[in-house]
């Protein structure tokens, strides 16, 4: 397994993603490990000081899969937005792989499967903390 990339992510995202898996019940927010183990790890940062290359809940981000050269397209969103077409929820998979890299960067994913998906983003767009209107 690679070491995984340095993630940044802005108090604002810190704060709601914190408060989303203290609200689910124990067994259920169990679940999420590894995106408790990203937070850990994350270089936290006020919405002004966000680097513009960095994927923020709410940001569009295309990304290739490199295990099967697969390009995706979606927006990372909230639980009760994610269903729509073009959306990852935070607490899929991949939505917790994403947050907070940058472009460029690539990390290793273990699947709900077991095995491991390589990510890699190719473009970030629409990250709210630069458009001037921070989210919660």
């Amino acid at each position: 397994m690679s070491i995984k990339p340095t993630i940044v992510v802005s108090s604002v995202d810190m704060d709601s993603i914190e408060a989303l898996l203290e609200r689910m019940p124990p067994a259920q927010a169990d679940g999420y490990a590894s995106l408790r183990a990203e937070l850990d790890r994350a270089d936290v940062v006020e919405p002004a000081e966000m680097p513009r290359n960095v994927v923020t809940m709410n940001s569009t981000v295309t990304f290739e899969d490199e295990s099967n050269n697969e390009r995706l397209t979606l927006t990372l969103v909230y639980p009760a937005n994610a269903g729509k077409p073009g959306t990852v929820s935070i607490l899929a998979p991949v939505g917790s792989a994403l947050l907070g890299l940058r472009k460029g960067k690539h990390i290793d994913w273990p699947t709900p499967d077991g095995k491991h998906r390589r990510l890699h983003v190719l473009d970030i767009s629409l990250p709210a903390e630069t458009s001037g209107h921070p989210h919660r």
